[in-house]
């Protein structure tokens, strides 16, 4: 039996036992545009929340044996399908993410990073399914007897494989001030799942990231609007607080034949 946490559909601690969901906490975001857009959600509670997991479950096998690895892109502007664009352009030579059955994982595939990364929410804890990792190849996984979590040691692993250019997803302004401090330019930093994030720590992150998911946080829309050097998307905005992913964003937006957003024209609902 495999046992799997993650905060989803509005930060909701859910609980994933042998591909059960056997515990779903108290959502602090109770509506999502985006949710409402692709899975007709209007309200995030115990039904909602249940349903949507045990799709994610019966549809590609999330959190057990049964995990589809592949995958196309699934939005426009999630942080997985930039990552793998920049993979795919050759901006980036590997993307250190985190996903069910794996944990930190060191991946260079497009496909595979969409596949992992598209439709998942925060992973908070996770343990290893060996027929994810065989596909992947073991020498990717950070620990592929724990399936652990470090994103900085995900990093350095990275760098031991002789990768050049790193991506890699945070969710906590001091991940990435510690990652930023000790690689430099040679990581791309994208910050995720950021809903809850204080003000002192958005600055942090526009101060040491490259491309920011605004989620539901009020405290990085505040932020965005005088320190946002680029905003794609007008219901979950994806920021650029950097050149580098300045530029990433924009070839996306190219890629699509869009222009940058300037507003919001539905927010996430309380934001936190």
């Amino acid at each position: 039996m495999t046992r799997h946490v993650m905060e989803a559909l509005g930060m909701s601690r859910i609980v994933i036992e042998d591909g059960k969901v056997v515990e779903i906490g108290e959502s602090r975001v109770k509506y999502c545009p985006l949710f409402k857009k692709y899975r007709n959600i209007d309200e995030f509670n115990d039904e909602t929340i249940r349903t949507n997991m045990e799709f994610r479950i019966s549809t590609f096998g999330m959190c057990t044996s049964s995990r589809q690895v592949r995958m196309k892109d699934f939005l426009s502007f999630g942080i997985s399908e930039l990552l793998s664009m920049a993979l795919d352009k050759k901006m980036l030579d590997a993307a250190v993410i985190v996903a069910d059955g794996t944990g930190t994982c060191v991946l260079d595939d497009p496909e595979i990073v969409q596949g992992l990364g598209g439709r998942i929410s925060g992973i908070v804890e996770t343990e290893p399914i060996d027929e994810v990792i065989d596909v992947i190849g073991r020498y990717r996984i950070l620990d592929p007897d724990t399936a652990a979590i470090d994103q900085f040691a995900g990093v350095s692993k990275a760098f031991a494989m002789r990768c050049g250019k790193v991506g890699v997803t945070v969710t906590k302004a001091n991940e990435a001030v510690l990652i930023r401090n000790a690689f430099g330019d040679n990581v791309a930093i994208f910050a995720v799942h950021t809903t809850g994030t204080s003000p002192a720590d958005a600055e942090r992150m526009f101060d040491s990231c490259d491309v920011i998911t605004a989620c539901a946080s009020e405290c990085l829309r505040t932020v965005a609007k005088k320190r946002a050097l680029l905003q794609a998307g007008t219901k979950i905005p994806v920021y650029a607080s950097s050149a580098f992913g300045k530029e990433i964003i924009m070839m996306k937006l190219k890629e699509l034949g869009k222009e940058p957003s300037t507003s919001e024209d539905e927010c996430p609902a309380p934001l936190n």
